[in-house]
């Protein structure tokens, strides 16, 4: 993913499988390597579903689609705590 690309998909809303909004992407994570996105980074998500807001990075083969928005084909049930707790 060139810098162009990455550069459209700043800001898009990002939305959950049920139709929920996260928020917005801030910024994307590429390996240098492959030079492939990784992660989307997505900066203070909405409070409902993410404790305290904390950012939070999706892994890129959790998005099903782009297109005026980005959707998720998956996401772990929700609130998210901000500390997670070990089973």
């Amino acid at each position: 993913m060139g810098e162009s690309v990455t550069s459209e998909i700043r800001g898009m809303p990002v939305i959950l499988p049920d139709g929920r909004f996260l928020g917005t992407v801030h910024d994307a994570v590429v390996d240098i390597e492959s030079w492939s996105c990784t992660h989307l980074f997505v900066a203070k998500p909405s409070a409902d579903l993410v404790e305290d807001r904390v950012h939070v990075a999706i892994p890129w083969r959790w998005v099903k689609a782009i297109e005026d928005v980005i959707i998720l084909r998956w996401f772990p049930p929700t609130p998210i705590p901000r500390i997670p707790v070990n089973p």
